[in-house]
């Protein structure tokens, strides 16, 4: 059975500094679905109102850009204040250390000894890691707070929002810009066939089959889909 990564003192120093570093997966998928659902469920709702190609394009376009923006300020906002928290709580650990050092010291011993760790090695472990304010620092946080080893991007979670907003959102209106014959038919399938691709590239890093993710998300995006066309269908002339 292949291994999911290396194991070699070089792979894992590569792996280990990769940690530290956040990943923007969750912002990918986060906007491309958004912008697939939102695009699609306006050009749904107003084929279903029976209004013409230009008003799909015009309220398309308008949503990319407008709803993109409004989600990536969201997610700047939302991660901004994830980033002032955790700096916040730095700073807590960062003035306890060295006002009530013994006091830290016994939590730190008692996060240690959760690990595991006992008797003259754990004593060993405390003196060493008390010698690095900024790995004490580190662990305080992982443990007390349940904080990861990476700093949140506030710029480049909203940057990466916004692109996937815009990628995917961009999609179920090519056909209508276009001018393609069947454009609601041709914009319903690709659609359908971002959803898939979104659901599947998830996949890769969960534990569920590619084919399973892919088909959860392209029924979510169905739906809302369906409930935008059936809303535009109260209107109809």
């Amino acid at each position: 059975m292949k291994a999911e990564h290396g194991h070699s003192r070089e792979e894992i120093a590569r792996r280990l500094q990769g940690s530290r570093e956040e990943g923007r997966l969750r912002d990918a998928v986060y906007g491309g679905i958004d912008g697939a659902v939102t695009t699609f469920a306006i050009a749904a709702g107003v084929e279903g109102a029976g209004f013409s190609s230009s008003v799909i394009i015009a309220l398309g376009i308008a949503n990319v850009l407008a709803d993109g923006f409004s989600m990536a300020a969201a997610n700047y906002l939302g991660t901004k204040a994830d980033l002032d928290d955790r700096r916040r709580l730095y700073r807590v650990e960062q003035r306890h250390i060295r006002q009530f050092p013994e006091g830290e010291r016994e939590e730190l011993r008692q996060i240690l000894e959760q690990l595991g760790l006992s008797g003259e090695v754990l004593e060993g472990a405390v003196k060493a890691v008390a010698a690095k304010p900024e790995k004490w620092i580190s662990l305080m946080l992982a443990s007390e707070y349940g904080l990861g080893p990476a700093e949140p991007n506030p710029v480049a979670a909203a940057l990466t929002t916004f692109l996937a907003f815009m990628l995917a959102g961009i999609v179920p209106l090519l056909p209508f810009i276009l001018g393609l014959p069947d454009p609601f038919l041709l914009a319903s399938v690709a659609t359908g066939l971002v959803f898939f691709a979104i659901g599947a590239s998830k996949s890769i890093w969960s534990l569920s089959p590619w084919w399973v993710s892919g088909l959860e998300t392209l029924l979510i995006g169905s739906c809302a889909a369906a409930l935008a066309y059936g809303a535009g269908s109260l209107f109809r002339g």
